[in-house]
């Protein structure tokens, strides 16, 4: 992450309510070789103290996990490639704008008897945003079909012990620049959800 102070005014309640709002994310686990990654959907703890998330049986992390061992959730939000001709001022060079929070912790794994309801409380998560659709529920369906599928897939809990987050929204610019990057940034789209982070950089954190 970026280590500029002025991208990283965001409180860790900031951080934790952008994690909780796009609940999915890059969970990576050290090894002796490359690091481990798996993409994962998640549920953050109402005090922001873990996540719970389940992985496929069958994936490096699970197997490499035999104990509970350092890990870390990246939350990625939205970026773009910032032109500094969209400045308006001399002497500048390219960049990128983003926003990510790092959560950081223990991973562990839970009984499998945990694994109904880190399923549930996931899904039960996701389908209330998608009222007043009825929501989908696990008992829709046939139970030897749930069976089979539960057993192909873990139940873990990451316990959060650090949250940072990077907010590089342009903070370092004066502000008439600061906004003509984020025209810039939303006209071109060159990046991902590129109008929401020109709005995010037209109202960075205090």
């Amino acid at each position: 992450m970026h280590p500029n102070p002025a991208f990283r005014t965001a409180e860790t309640v900031e951080n934790l309510a952008f994690a909780r709002a796009q609940s999915f994310g890059l969970l990576s686990l050290s090894t002796e070789g490359a690091p481990l990654v798996s993409h994962i959907p998640f549920q953050l703890s109402q005090d922001g103290t873990q996540a719970e998330l389940h992985l496929v049986r069958s994936t490096e992390i699970t197997r490499a996990l035999t104990a509970p061992a350092p890990a870390r959730l990246i939350i990625q939000g939205p970026h773009s490639y910032i032109s500094p001709d969209w400045y308006g001022l001399p002497d500048q060079v390219p960049t990128w704008n983003y926003v990510a929070v790092h959560l950081t912790g223990t991973l562990e794994r839970l009984p499998d008897t945990a694994l109904e309801g880190v399923l549930a409380r996931l899904s039960a998560q996701f389908e209330a945003r998608l009222a007043p659709k009825p929501a989908w529920r696990m008992d829709k369906m046939t139970p030897d079909v749930l069976a089979k599928m539960m057993r192909q897939i873990v139940p873990f809990r990451l316990l959060i012990e650090t949250v940072e987050g990077t907010w590089k929204l342009g903070q370092n610019k004066p502000d008439a620049a600061r906004l003509g990057g984020a025209d810039g940034a939303a006209e071109a789209g060159l990046g991902l959800e590129t109008a929401a982070l020109a709005a995010l950089m037209r109202s960075p954190p205090a």
